[in-house]
């Protein structure tokens, strides 16, 4: 988000943890292209900052834009951190992208005690995002609501069709619901593995315990996010499921 030089989706810092995995993934193969781009990124935003908060000092925005990105060494490489692991996957010990606890948002860290369901919005072409702000307000009619990010390839597909998907996800879904986040990699595309269910409004996974058919009303820019509002036009329910939730940076499930 210029010229805040922000994450959009999270408030922290660009490149924040999740747009530097993502980075690091579509750069695994050319590492030399990762630094250009980011350099010309970080005099763009050297540019735009200083003009907001006057003189800054140029070494922190050099650690923060290329530091991170430069290829390890035999000796110092680390597997990759993934926050939400698989049973049996490798991580590091630590975050090595965590912002630190002194300069943490309260804000942020208000939203993170908030338990919240996750679920994957889809929309016709296909495109898709996982989303944890979605909440159902009951009357006539039925309406829907959620904070998505405005620049992802899901609010383009849904600010062409007029209509969109959401599926509550379950435990099972932990893998898919960090690939639609863009912390997974997903050779192929979003929809490349797993089974789908296709719908008018968009495709939903097969194994879902039910999914809800949305059309447009309005949208708006709230906080950093964009706030979409909508109209349920059709429920299906299939079977009753565990609900997956995000609890402070990571996915729980009921006990």
């Amino acid at each position: 988000m210029r010229p805040l030089w922000r994450c959009r989706a999270c408030g922290a810092h660009w490149p924040c943890q999740p747009a530097r995995l993502s980075l690091l993934v579509e750069y695994r193969e050319d590492r030399t292209a990762l630094l250009v781009y980011l350099g010309l990124l970080m005099a763009e935003a050297h540019a735009q900052l200083s003009q907001l908060n006057g003189q800054l000092h140029h070494a922190g925005l050099h650690d923060r834009f290329l530091t991170w990105a430069r290829a390890r060494g035999p000796a110092e490489r680390v597997t990759m951190f993934h926050v939400n692991h698989e049973p049996g996957a490798q991580i590091h010990h630590t975050d090595p992208f965590a912002v630190p606890a002194g300069e943490r948002s309260p804000v942020r860290r208000l939203r993170g005690r908030l338990a919240a369901p996750v679920t994957l919005w889809t929309a016709p072409g296909p495109a898709g995002l996982t989303v944890s702000s979605t909440l159902v307000a009951e009357g006539e009619p039925d309406r829907l609501l959620g904070l998505i990010d405005a620049e992802s390839d899901l609010w383009a597909a849904v600010e062409e069709a007029g209509r969109f998907a959401v599926a509550p996800l379950g435990p099972p879904h932990r893998q898919l619901a960090d690939r639609f986040a863009g912390l997974f990699p997903s050779p192929g595309g979003l929809f490349a593995t797993g089974s789908w269910t296709d719908t008018p409004y968009g495709p939903v996974p097969a194994d879902a315990g039910g999914w809800a058919g949305c059309r447009l009303d309005s949208a708006r820019e709230y906080g950093w996010a964009l706030l979409v509002e909508a109209t349920i036009e059709v429920v299906e329910l299939v079977t009753e499921t565990d609900p997956l939730l995000h609890y402070r940076g990571r996915y729980r499930e009921l006990t």
